[in-house]
């Protein structure tokens, strides 16, 4: 007769009070955790597994992952499993392979269709739809272009006829009827009676006046005016009039390119006030929900952002120097030896005229102060032919490398292929002739370093905000340092493992738990 003997419980580890075990153990944030009194019943320590092994217990927290870090509702409408979006940048610099690789692991990204050319939109739209022709978890940007309303017009056009499923609608001050109409085309009602978008609309922000615009529903005009076009139902105008035009609003703060330079902490809450206040006062019946973009380089600002209330969160400038990126290796080094110091405000290439200014790198290239030197020509006269001689010289042999006439026949040529009534325009208007030579270098210099045009390296124009700075400060020395390791997915999951751990550690101090510094900092790693 065998005796089978009793099956014996695993070891309770027992509780750690050590700043170094402490750390050990608040790092460990898929495991639920216990706060423990010591034996004196005034020291603070943790305990893990199920039952804690020995010391009175305070209080327990539950395991933590970083999908959870948001709002959950972000990541159910747009089916991904985490609430972070890879920002669209400009010029195909957020490429298709971008945004197939963050689909794939289950996030959004969005290609930077931003001052391109129609045909090279519609090429990466053809490929992102074949690609991901399954997938919702995708979308392309649409920029306000208030000197070519007819293209921003076609592109969205062309981004409903390929059914393109999401869209960040970003650098808009007015809605325009291309903004509206991708909004509303496609609403009807679902079997419950609710109503159900086709098209969900990603509003990128930095201003409350603007915010509200994206927070209410449509207006009357301009429903009216697309339906008499033929370009809305009048259905689907009426199903308009009782929804937000976006239902993600996107607080855009310091950032690389167009910014306001406006800190997280103070835009990110007003615009969650307004939000409610809009929400109440039109009765929605679904939340509308408020994202944080600018300034998250590190785990530190991506757990502030969800901390204020962001249900997901957008980075934009440090997938720059992501493998996946459409930028020059000369421009992603010089990005990868910038600090938090090395940004500048410059003059933008579409906004030129109104004077509209755009965040660049500072450090390595000459261009911020180069294109203040063409706007202060610009401001200062009423035509090319008006500039002093010794200014003249002095703007095409520093800055343009060619003569005003030289510039003129590229800019004509290329006018002539996008928008012949550029042309035309500048024939009958000097001053606005002067724009597009001058612009000529500002839409080049971009170009330079996305191709890496060595010979013009110090005219490079990168988007950059100081974020990028506290990026290569966190990486540095790290895995991510590397640059074959960097992919955008990598540099995702990092930063959300990252604010995790420093939410954890949150949480415990708040409990009174004595947590050394390192408890606070999170070393990238390779993760799947």
């Amino acid at each position: 007769m065998s005796v089978l003997s009793a099956p014996v419980a695993p070891a309770v580890p027992p509780p750690v009070f050590s700043p170094e075990e402490i750390a050990a153990r608040a790092r460990r944030i898929r495991e639920p955790v216990h706060i423990v009194s010591g034996p004196s019943g005034r020291e603070l320590g943790l305990a893990a597994g199920p039952s804690p092994g020995g010391g009175t217990v305070l209080g327990t927290l539950p395991p933590l992952y970083p999908e959870w870090l948001g709002g959950r509702t972000f990541c159910e409408a747009h089916s991904v499993r985490f609430p972070y979006v890879a920002g669209e940048m400009a010029n195909g610099i957020a490429t298709t392979r971008m945004v197939s690789a963050m689909a794939r692991a289950e996030m959004l990204g969005f290609f930077g269709a931003g001052g391109l050319a129609y045909a090279d939109v519609e090429r990466a739209v053809h490929t992102l739809a074949g690609e991901l022709r399954s997938r919702s978890n995708w979308g392309v940007n649409l920029i306000h272009s208030p000197a070519e309303p007819a293209l921003e017009f076609h592109v969205a056009e062309l981004l409903l006829r390929r059914g393109v499923p999401r869209i960040s609608a970003s650098a808009f001050m007015e809605l325009t009827p291309a903004v509206v109409l991708c909004s509303a085309r496609g609403l009807r009602r679902g079997a419950d009676g609710s109503i159900v978008r086709r098209t969900r609309i990603l509003a990128k922000v930095s201003r409350p006046e603007v915010a509200e615009r994206f927070l209410s529903p449509a207006p009357a005009a301009l429903l009216d005016h697309l339906v008499g076009q033929g370009r809305l139902t009048a259905q689907e105008a009426g199903l308009a009039a009782l929804v937000p035009v976006a239902e993600d609003i996107t607080v855009e703060a310091d950032s690389g390119g167009h910014t306001d330079n406006r800190p997280l902490s103070v835009l990110l809450p007003r615009i969650a006030l307004l939000r409610d206040i809009l929400c109440r006062q039109f009765g929605y019946r679904r939340p509308v929900r408020i994202g944080a973009a600018g300034g998250l380089g590190t785990p530190d600002a991506v757990a502030a952002a969800f901390a204020l209330g962001a249900s997901y969160v957008v980075t934009g400038s440090v997938n720059q120097t992501a493998t996946e990126a459409g930028l020059s290796d000369e421009a992603k080094s010089m990005l990868c030896e910038a600090d938090v110091a090395d940004v500048t405000m410059a003059p933008a290439a579409d906004m030129f005229e109104l004077g509209v200014t755009l965040q660049v790198l500072s450090r390595g290239t000459m261009f911020a102060q180069r294109a203040g030197r063409l706007h202060a020509a610009y401001r200062a006269h009423g035509s090319l032919e008006e500039i002093p001689p010794a200014v003249r010289a002095a703007i095409e042999r520093d800055v343009l490398r060619a003569s005003f006439d030289e510039v003129w026949q590229h800019t004509r040529a290329f006018w002539e292929q996008r928008d012949p009534s550029e042309v035309a325009r500048a024939q009958a208007d000097p001053k606005h002739r002067m724009a597009l030579v001058f612009r000529w270098y500002l839409g080049s210099s971009s170009r330079w370093a996305i191709t890496g045009e060595a010979a013009r390296r110090t005219d490079y124009q990168i988007w950059c905000g100081p974020a990028t700075g506290a990026f290569n400060r966190w990486v540095a020395g790290t895995f991510l340092a590397e640059p074959a390791n960097r992919s955008v997915v990598q540099i995702a999951l990092n930063l959300l493992e990252g604010a995790a751990v420093l939410t954890r550690a949150h949480q415990l101090r708040t409990c009174g738990v004595p947590l050394p510094s390192d408890a606070f900092a999170y070393v990238p790693r390779g993760l799947a």
